[in-house]
């Protein structure tokens, strides 16, 4: 693991956070005790295979595979990274995050992430209290986003005042360029006594979230009549806010995305609120730019498709079919939902209720059949020039998506509802894919299987790991170099460093895994394996065995390259006869243990 935090750092968040507790906050755990088993997070089951470890701090799923440590667990169940993970925790604990030198976040970040909460904070006060705010409430009110969704969301409001937060700022001694750099406050062009004023004025503002649940930028709507500037604007380009990677909402979407394997995607904040206001918890939206590739690729570790909700308006439809080809192009399946004439989502749910919004969910058309049903209102397909016309705007769409067999059925599609044959517009479609220099075509060639680990090693791992105590055994008798798989070496040495130091397990693998946490999944497999035999002398005795087995393994192979050749063997053959009368000797643990010693003690490194 790279030290980017100090180890007693990460030790002291895992102690805070007892395993069994931290997965019970998302999944109901059935029974309290040393083991739980429960249907995996993580995959479709109907019997249990889901087992949490409160003695070892471990979790491991005999269907799927997952394991590990409750860092691995928030990073798997939250989609996060290691660093993700350890934040989410940290907060949770209430453990403050030192970094170690020359890692983690710069102190700007930091200071930056810490205005914006602040600042929300600040903004939803006035909201609430102050009396500039009545304009914003009454709105508000209207609207119907009072009460608990506007606490959910933090809805806010700016006063309509030149330096509000400037005057906040210099008595919470935070220097002004800060604020600038956060993008909350514009440097005049003349300068003067005052070269600074608030961007924000007069507004309700949204706060908008990263990934992970952090205040990175805002949104404000004017509530000035007749005001000649944008009705909405959005924080600048900061170190934290790039609107081209922000999904608003996407920190309290994600996680039933990842359950519905689908997207609702809107316009705007409001229409995402009112969405998870009446249960609709997948929606997101843009921060007032066009989607993006980047959107698209975010989107799709979630979701293996999405369902566009845009206005029915023309701009509305627009953008609806250009952003379909976005998301094709991404490889995801895409459907939109059209709303009745003069609708939005928030419109919608408002006059008429959930219902009528799940309806239009539940009605959604695949993009290519919303496109052509556009594309013929403006184009007569019975005549042959309007046939072409559309045609051609549909192998368009089509040739963005990178998934042969998605392209396939889209073809198949067109040519059901344009009358043509699908030979016909594969041929049409074929010169267009290949112009495209940015199209990325998905592999197609099956991965290679990954070569099972070596049987006796991993045995050694499992009974090791149901017996840490014989690790000094192992490493009295067997180097680690012998054991040929990595995981499996490492967590012997592991379970060694464990033994000698009287370190927690789980945190001396913490400090030599990687960021994906592969060698804690490793781990959480090998001591979740079941039982293989049922005393300790059993335990040592099939480690003895395992041990002599690896030194047959070793002392054969060297054996086999004395014997390559007849000059080899003529100049080794004292050796070689050696070796013969050892692997005999290797057969019983009374007559190998002082052969597998001596060959221990004489490997380099001994």
């Amino acid at each position: 693991m790279p030290g980017l935090i100090p180890k007693q750092v990460l030790e002291d968040i895992r102690f805070r956070c007892d395993i069994a507790d931290v997965i019970d906050s998302y999944i109901t755990l059935p029974q309290k005790g040393t083991i739980v088993k429960t249907l995996c997070p993580f995959h479709k089951e109907k019997t249990p295979s889901f087992n949490v470890n409160r003695q070892r701090q471990i979790f491991h799923c005999f269907g799927c595979g997952a394991g590990g440590d409750v860092f691995k667990f928030v990073m798997l169940y939250e989609n996060l990274d290691f660093m993700g993970a350890v934040r989410l925790l940290a907060e949770r604990a209430g453990v403050v995050l030192e970094f170690a030198a020359g890692g983690g976040p710069s102190p700007d970040k930091e200071l930056l992430l810490d205005i914006h909460e602040k600042v929300a904070a600040r903004y939803h006060r006035y909201l609430l209290k102050s009396p500039d705010a009545q304009v914003a409430r009454d709105y508000l009110a209207q609207r119907q986003l009072t009460g608990d969704i506007a606490e959910t969301f933090l809805i806010g409001y700016a006063p309509d005042s030149w330096d509000t937060l400037i005057r906040w700022a210099r008595n919470e001694k935070i220097p002004v360029d800060k604020l600038e750099l956060a993008g909350l406050v514009v440097r005049k062009e003349d300068g003067g006594s005052n070269p600074y004023y608030d961007r924000f004025r007069a507004r309700i503002m949204f706060p908008i979230r990263n990934e992970q649940g952090r205040i990175i930028g805002f949104s404000g709507r004017t509530m000035i009549k007749d005001h000649k500037g944008a009705k909405y604007v959005n924080s600048p380009e900061t170190p934290l806010f790039h609107k081209s990677h922000i999904l608003y909402a996407l920190d309290r979407a994600r996680r039933e995305i990842v359950d519905k394997r689908e997207a609702i995607v809107c316009e705007g904040q409001i229409d995402v609120i009112r969405c998870h206001q009446a249960g609709f918890t997948t929606a997101v939206a843009s921060q007032g730019t066009a989607f993006t590739e980047d959107h698209a690729r975010i989107l799709k570790r979630y979701a293996d498709g999405v369902v566009l909700v845009f206005d029915s308006d023309d701009a509305g439809r627009s953008a609806a079919i250009k952003t379909s080809g976005v998301f094709m192009q991404a490889g995801m399946a895409v459907r939109v939902a059209a709303l009745p004439p003069g609708e939005d989502p928030d419109s919608l749910i408002l006059k008429h209720g959930a219902a009528a919004f799940q309806k239009a969910l539940d009605e959604a058309t695949s993009a290519l059949d919303y496109q052509i049903a556009v594309l013929c209102e403006q184009d007569d397909i019975r005549t042959e020039a309007g046939l072409l016309r559309v045609s051609k705007a549909v192998l368009g769409s089509i040739s963005l998506s990178p998934n042969a067999v998605q392209r396939d059925l889209l073809v198949q599609q067109a040519g059901l509802r344009l009358g043509l044959s699908p030979a016909a517009l594969q041929s049409e479609l074929r010169p267009m894919i290949k112009v495209r220099p940015n199209i990325r075509q998905e592999e197609t060639v099956a991965p290679s299987p990954v070569a099972p680990r070596p049987r006796d090693e991993m045995l050694l791992a499992e009974h090791l790991a149901a017996s840490p105590e014989l690790v000094e055994h192992v490493m009295e008798y067997l180097p680690p170099v012998l054991i040929t798989d990595p995981q499996c070496r490492a967590l012997v040495q592991s379970l060694a460093v464990s033994r000698t130091t009287g370190t927690d397990l789980m945190a001396v693998i913490a400090e030599r895994d990687d960021t994906e946490q592969s060698l804690a999944t490793f781990a959480a497999a090998a001591l979740s394996a079941p039982t293989r035999s049922g005393t300790e002398l059993s335990h040592r005795e099939a480690v003895q065995d395992l041990i002599l087995a690896l030194w047959r393994v070793e002392l054969q192979r060297r054996r086999l390259a004395i014997g390559a050749s007849p000059e080899r063997l003529q100049a080794g053959r004292e050796e070689y006869h050696m070796l013969t009368t050892d692997l005999r000797k290797l057969r019983s643990w009374e007559t190998g243990k002082d052969v597998a010693r001596l060959y221990a003690q004489s490997m380099p490194g001994a």
